[in-house]
């Protein structure tokens, strides 16, 4: 792991992901590749979490080609500089930010939507001009499967490497150095990356799940079609209320 993180940084160094006509190129590349693997992502998905082909297209598929689509469209005016004005003791300056890439990008997802967020972050990173290190979820096996053999027939892994495995894997992702990590998952081992994180100064994203309880009392419970994000994903949502009901006098 050690060395294959060795020659991301290298590749990274030499320059060839800040280009657009780099990046837009990889994007586009992954985009195809998601389209021809489609029918075996729907599969795993169906095997992992028992998602229709519908659900799957609506809650994974879907939204990472609409997110891809929408990456190829605003890429380059987010990479524009930006002109702003200089302050009055630099007169005659020209004053402008840019956006740069950080690097090598650690991103790990959860099982409950394990495609899409685990190309979602991907796709940003990407777009940014990242070197990246994908770890999928461990408990959706095959659609870590699949998206290891997306990952590998489009980009050579000195670029983007998959990382498969439970616990002992994550445990040596975070022992390395990362120029950022990108999770998804829960409060208790969002604890740990952003230990993990710190002894690098590490920045990271966490993105942790919670729960919504609502209590409702009274003898019936009707479901009504406002409410049907409860059945989003096939009830695997963070944000999805979770109904404690009671009797009227309780």
């Amino acid at each position: 792991m050690q060395k294959k993180l060795e020659k991301q940084r290298a590749f990274f160094r030499s320059g060839r992901t800040i280009p657009l006509a780099f990046r837009k190129k990889a994007l586009k590349r992954l985009g195809r590749a998601i389209r021809q693997h489609e029918k075996e992502i729907y599969a795993a998905l169906r095997e992992d979490l028992n998602k229709s082909k519908t659900e799957a297209f609506m809650c994974e598929v879907g939204m990472t080609l609409a997110e891809l689509s929408y990456m190829l469209k605003h890429l380059e005016g987010w990479a524009k500089k930006k002109y702003v004005r200089s302050p009055l003791a630099q007169f005659s300056a020209t004053s402008f930010t840019v956006k740069e890439p950080y690097g090598v990008a650690l991103i790990m997802s959860p099982w409950n939507y394990p495609f899409m967020l685990t190309m979602e972050p991907l796709i940003g990173a990407i777009a940014a001009g990242n070197c990246a290190v994908v770890k999928p979820s461990a408990y959706a096996p095959a659609t870590s499967a699949v998206i290891r053999r997306i990952l590998r027939a489009c980009f050579p892994e000195e670029y983007i490497f998959v990382v498969e495995g439970g616990r002992a894997e994550n445990q040596a992702l975070l022992d390395q150095r990362f120029d950022y990590i990108f999770f998804t998952g829960g409060v208790t081992v969002g604890k740990e990356v952003m230990a993990k994180a710190a002894k690098h100064l590490t920045p990271v994203t966490l993105e942790l799940g919670g729960k919504s309880y609502r209590v409702r009392k009274g003898d019936s419970f009707s479901f009504k079609p406002s409410q049907q994000h409860h059945l989003k994903n096939t009830g695997k949502t963070p944000a999805t209320v979770i109904w404690v009901c009671t009797p009227p006098n309780f």
